[in-house]
């Protein structure tokens, strides 16, 4: 079914040398898709002809559209690059090795219909990176106390929900805890797990694991620590104060006693200037913080055109 003047859902698939996989994936959204939508198809600097493969496909299929991006930036510069050409109401980020089923686009989107905000999916059926993902989504689950299971996977969402949260390189995968933290209704529903149709995988390099454990921590610390930083900081620092306190009663009661031990000296003046310092680190998180504040107000300003309360 093609689109119609108003459109429900925007399906933005990220696509980096899947020319094999197109047609079949266009095939299968044209027969399985319900109620109005389109795909955006966005090249993200092939070079085996997959741009050209979806281009000559919107003969066939008018509810296609393409976008190409001038070199491979990722999957969250795609899909920024499609939500910014987006006519649905709904956004759904859908990957081009036909893993995933339209069917449960279908499901996520009644979920939308509900009241919610995001739908995630839960994978179900053979992984072959199990285990570390099951390692993964349990570290997002304590860091983010979130309640949903797989933090990466099909989701379907509102598409004020991209609009009020910034994504840097590869921080599509956290979706989820970036929306959570906002407010937004997050649930999750299974989705089914299917064998790659062709190609090759883009992340199955170890290298991706450690650079998806380092954002996960970047990620962390953007929605704990710098939310409340002189909280975390001043904690700290009321700690290594207070040790720096203690060593040097004990070095004075020392001292008195005929033991001076002049290590304890450098050990208490470390721990007063550590302790300073971590108020200082404090203070300039805090500075940072509302100025982060600020610039989120005014980029929602500006998005909605409403002028700035005076």
């Amino acid at each position: 079914m093609g689109p119609s003047p108003t459109l429900k859902v925007s399906v933005v698939v990220p696509a980096f040398n899947e020319v094999d996989n197109i047609e079949p994936l266009l095939a299968e959204l044209a027969t399985k898709l319900t109620g109005t939508y389109e795909v955006i198809i966005v090249d993200d600097g092939s070079t085996d002809g997959t741009y050209e493969k979806a281009t000559a496909a919107q003969q066939r299929y008018p509810f296609v559209r393409v976008r190409r991006l001038p070199r491979n930036q990722g999957k969250t510069a795609a899909l920024l690059a499609g939500a910014e050409i987006a006519r649905g109401d709904y956004l759904c980020m859908f990957d081009a090795d036909l893993q995933f089923t339209p069917e449960d686009i279908n499901a996520q989107v009644a979920k939308l219909d509900e009241g919610y905000d995001l739908v995630t999916g839960r994978k179900t059926g053979h992984y072959e990176k199990k285990t570390v993902s099951a390692i993964y989504n349990w570290l997002a689950r304590r860091l983010f106390r979130l309640e949903v299971h797989d933090i990466n996977a099909l989701k379907t969402f509102r598409r004020q929900v991209l609009a009020e949260i910034s994504l840097r390189k590869d921080w599509h995968r956290y979706l989820v805890p970036l929306a959570a933290v906002r407010g937004f209704r997050v649930v999750e529903i299974p989705v089914t797990l299917r064998p790659r149709h062709a190609g090759q995988s883009k992340y199955s390099s170890p290298l991706r694991i450690l650079v998806g454990l380092l954002d996960l921590i970047a990620v962390g610390f953007q929605l704990t620590f710098m939310r409340k930083p002189l909280l975390y900081f001043g904690t700290l620092g009321i700690i290594a104060l207070g040790a720096g306190l203690g060593v040097g009663v004990a070095a004075v009661v020392l001292r008195l006693l005929g033991h001076g031990f002049r290590p304890l000296l450098y050990l208490v003046m470390l721990l007063v200037v550590t302790g300073l310092l971590l108020f200082a680190a404090g203070f300039l998180g805090e500075s940072l913080a509302g100025m982060s504040d600020r610039l989120e107000r005014i980029e929602r300003l500006v998005r909605n055109q409403e002028p700035p309360k005076r």
